[in-house]
């Protein structure tokens, strides 16, 4: 559950936190004093966007921090499987947003806005005002029927998910090989040629590198001769000049002296070696001014070469290795067109198999959803006669669709009566906007059950109702807080008054500038809030008895069993 969220520097708040509890916690507040600010910065916590407008100060950084406490042990396990391990049963988010820059971290540690969001999935799910026009998108009702199926889905739609990829596919490759005989014989004769110019050039791997050496070497040839030559010279023994000779000479001057003294033989020795050494350099070096010799014939033929070479690079791939590649590529091609007719058969053969493997696996798939759509529509109910709905038949259509999708054959959507004997109709061209409102509270409800969320949040949902159904939905959220912990932000003092902890969200003016303010309430205070509720700008002490009398009938509901 969520024990504490903080926020600083954001929209209207300087400064905010608040300590969350168990079960019911509500906000109010007059209209535009930021509550729905706060909860949005909770979807900030969890990698949603920063809008510019809510910077307070952009020369202040914006700082969001949510508390988790991980209770539930399929919360820990997924949130451990995706690399997210809880200390000491909590876990921190936190984002700051400074220089143009957001710094994400979960316990302390740097992480990716994508681990933000799949950590929100497991720990908390917002409902806000917005989210009952899911209900008026039919496409949509087949997204939350496999939300509420998830788990006997998985595999199945994993399966789904393969052979849709394979059948379209292969569907893909049918109708571009649609070709008439003439662009046939063309491409075959062009392949052709492609084909017969690698072929004829008998490439070898490695052969541009060991040419484009040579090449170099041919093509300063005279430079390279010309300096070897004075090398040649410079290290021989030819002239009085050359290191080979003086050194030589050297070495027979210490050949008359050696004897004299051991110390000498050890220098005449090192001289020796040195001697061998140069000897072997200069026939080396004399070997490598042979090589030079090359005739102009053999410079053309070079230069030829690997002018075709790089034509086929430029033509058909940067290496050799890749225009062999090409060539084995255009091949296969070849080989298919040439055996067009087989070739078309066994295409449509595997799409034929592939076609019955993904019908019956849709098929499938579609059981499971109608045996689930059966079970999540018959829970719904329960909930919606405690929302009111007293004679209400809720279920789900199911239409065959005319192709395949990734989500298989079905085409669903929700079908509602709200009165005795009235024909079932779609839900969305039925309901009006309080009754989606309550609607999507028990689509919710059943679903928060199902995934082992265990904080909800709801975002003003109580619009467009009031009187006995507001007071059966108040009833409906005390029910829901027995087994989750939520956060609620509500215009109406019955949901209010059902209220474990009760927050208030004002404005305040200091320095003429606008502030945001978040306290919990006192139980006198509660009243008060009740109160102003119920009665608007003047409060009463009639509207306070009220007020006293809605709180002690929220208390008895509740403690008594809603």
């Amino acid at each position: 559950m969520l024990l504490n969220l903080n926020v600083k520097n954001l929209a209207l708040i300087d400064g905010a936190e608040v300590a969350f509890a168990d079960g019911l916690n509500i906000l109010t507040g007059e209209t535009g004093a930021g509550k729905s600010m706060l909860l949005g910065s909770l979807q900030l916590a969890f990698g949603g966007k920063l809008e510019k407008s809510a910077l307070k100060d952009e020369t202040k950084e914006v700082f969001v921090e949510a508390v988790f406490q991980i209770e539930n042990a399929k919360q820990n396990d997924y949130l451990q499987e995706i690399g997210v391990f809880p200390e000491e049963g909590q876990v921190i988010l936190s984002r700051k947003f400074a220089n143009g820059r957001w710094i994400n971290k979960i316990n302390g540690e740097s992480v990716t806005v994508k681990l933000l969001q799949q950590v929100s999935e497991v720990l908390i799910d917002i409902y806000g005002q917005h989210q009952q026009q899911i209900l008026l998108n039919k496409h949509k009702h087949l997204v939350l029927l496999d939300e509420y199926a998830e788990k006997e889905l998985k595999e199945e739609k994993e399966k789904l998910a393969a052979s849709f990829k394979e059948y379209t596919s292969l569907k893909k490759e049918l109708e571009e090989s649609c070709v008439n005989e003439e662009q046939r014989m063309r491409e075959i004769s062009f392949m052709e040629f492609e084909v017969k110019e690698i072929e004829e050039a008998a490439l070898r791997i490695g052969e541009d590198e060991e040419l484009e050496s040579a090449y170099r070497k041919m093509n300063n040839a005279k430079k390279i001769a010309e300096t070897i030559d004075k090398v040649h010279q410079i290290s021989g023994y030819n002239g009085e000049q050359g290191a080979g000779e003086q050194i030589g000479y050297a070495l027979r001057l210490l050949d008359g002296i050696a004897g004299i003294d051991g110390e000498l033989e050890e220098k005449r020795n090192q001289l020796a070696d040195i001697d061998g050494l140069l000897n072997d350099f200069n026939r080396d070096i004399a070997q490598y001014m042979e090589s030079l010799e090359f005739r102009q014939e053999e410079f053309v033929q070079t230069e030829e070469r690997l002018d075709l070479l790089n034509k086929l690079k430029a033509k058909y791939g940067k290496t050799i290795e890749a225009v062999l590649n090409y060539q084995q590529e255009k091949q296969k091609e070849l080989e298919r067109l040439a055996d067009y007719e087989n070739y078309r058969e066994q295409l449509k053969k595997k799409l034929t198999e592939e076609t019955e493997k993904l019908k019956q696996i849709s098929n499938s798939v579609s059981k499971i959803r109608k045996k689930k759509a059966e079970e999540l529509c018959e829970k719904v109910k329960e909930h919606l006669v405690d929302l009111n709905f007293l004679n209400t038949d809720f279920t789900m259509e199911f239409k065959e669709s005319s192709q395949f999708s990734q989500n298989g054959i079905d085409e669903v959507q929700f079908m509602i009566a709200t009165n005795l004997n009235e024909p079932l109709r779609p839900l969305q061209t039925t309901a009006s906007g309080g009754e989606l409102s309550r609607i999507m509270l028990a689509i919710k409800t059943v679903l928060a059950d199902n995934d082992d969320i265990d904080t909800l949040i709801f975002d003003e949902i109580d619009t467009g109702i009031s009187g006995r159904t507001a007071q059966k939905v108040s009833e409906k959220m005390a029910l829901i807080s027995k087994n989750h912990q939520l956060i609620c932000i509500t215009h109406l003092p019955q949901i209010a008054a059902m209220a474990d902890k009760h927050f208030i969200i004002e404005k305040s003016v200091e320095n003429n500038k606008t502030h945001t303010n978040v306290r919990e309430l006192n139980k006198e205070e509660e009243i008060t809030e009740l109160a102003r509720m119920l009665g608007g700008v003047t409060i009463t002490e009639t509207t306070m008895e009220s007020a006293r009398e809605m709180k002690e009938l929220a208390n008895s509901t509740k403690y008594n069993g809603c």
